[in-house]
């Protein structure tokens, strides 16, 4: 079989990371980073594409890395309407909805721009593998108490589809023949229902949600939120700033590294004890909710994202989880390989490529 050379590339706030595979073999990784006031000067996050376009070549060409003969130009993507998993060939819909931010306004959209840019300078197909757009929830699964609110699926649909296949194929199976529990616990903290292939159900990291996470405030008391945003103490700003950046341990405890937290507890802060036993607890409840949602009938559970290196954690959800199904930690994030693993599976036939419609797969209910 060739080994195809695929080219990822990852954009985030203030840096793009960028690797290069042949094969499933990792060649060349970096992750380029853009001046923080340079980046202040463009308007729309399109503006910037120019810049971190150069930037990254230049970072290429001091490590001596080409792009030339480059099979494929695989990127995580965003700004997309809810589509369903699995690999987009980068066509003048996906471009268009992506240089606007069509749903979304966040740097992650440039991936699919700069990928399409050096296929066509290069040579080679420009994809996007499950972005963050990824939605494949059940109905039944977006259903809540007031019509008109709805959950939809913001999860880490990349590295979940990712683990998914590759926990899969260690038994000789297919991703599309288990039913899962994956939970990636990191930055943010998705634990999600895998229905044979489908990400049926799983909690909202974007908009309060789940279990807390560092820097989440997961699901709360609505009538004590609406409370506080209503007191007088809090501008609209702040409030939405303590769903996904300042909640969860960074409001209980002032950090979002959770190996400071350890410390805290190894210093004997019982506090600190209580807040991440209470993050651990709320994982543990949500993906056994999870097991409900599967009939019980669950092929395995599986610890992804970096804080899945703590023992601790580990030790503490097997307590809670194991008598459901086997227990498996691959600890870590897995996106770049994700984004290279995908490109191959479409180019070794393996995969078929889809067309991105702009039509959303789901977009609210006739009433």
């Amino acid at each position: 079989m060739k080994s195809y050379k695929v080219f990822a590339i990852n954009p985030g706030s203030t840096s793009t990371k960028i690797a290069m595979f042949e094969g499933d073999k990792e060649v060349f990784s970096k992750n380029v980073s853009h001046d923080a006031e340079k980046l202040k000067e463009f308007k729309e996050i399109s503006d910037q594409f120019d810049y971190r376009k150069e930037t990254i070549l230049k970072e290429l060409a001091e490590a001596g890395q080409t792009l030339e003969g480059v099979d494929a130009f695989s990127a995580r993507g965003g700004g997309l309407v809810n589509v369903e998993g699995g690999v987009y060939k980068v066509g003048e819909k996906l471009l268009e909805h992506a240089r606007v931010g069509y749903t979304v306004k966040h740097p992650a959209t440039l991936g699919a721009q700069l990928a399409d840019a050096f296929a066509k300078e290069y040579g080679g197909v420009a994809f996007v593998v499950n972005p963050p757009d990824v939605d494949e929830f059940t109905d039944v699964a977006r259903v809540t108490g007031l019509k008109g609110i709805y959950r939809e699926s913001r999860i880490h649909a990349l590295n979940q589809k990712e683990i998914g296949i590759r926990y899969a194929a260690k038994l000789g199976k297919k991703y599309e023949d288990l039913n899962l529990i994956i939970c990636h616990i990191g930055g943010g903290i998705s634990v999600t229902a895998h229905n044979h292939g489908k990400m049926v159900d799983s909690n909202d990291i974007a908009n309060g949600d789940g279990p807390m996470a560092p820097t989440r405030c997961g699901q709360l008391p609505v009538k004590d939120v609406v409370t506080m945003c209503f007191s007088g103490k809090y501008t609209e700003k702040e409030m939405r700033e303590k769903i996904t950046k300042t909640g969860g341990l960074v409001d209980h405890l002032g950090t979002s590294d959770a190996r400071e937290v350890t410390e805290m507890i190894k210093n004997g802060n019982q506090y600190a004890k209580l807040i991440y036993d209470a993050m651990i607890y709320e994982i543990g409840k949500t993906a056994g909710s999870m097991a409900a949602v599967l009939c019980g009938k669950v092929d395995g559970i599986i610890f992804t994202g970096g804080i899945s290196h703590d023992k601790y954690v580990v030790e503490k959800l097997t307590e809670m989880l194991s008598f459901i199904a086997p227990i498996t930690v691959m600890a870590g994030e897995f996106e770049m390989e994700a984004l290279a693993a995908g490109a191959i599976r479409v180019l070794s036939g393996k995969e078929e490529a889809k067309t991105y419609t702009g039509i959303p797969v789901w977009n609210g209910f006739n009433v």
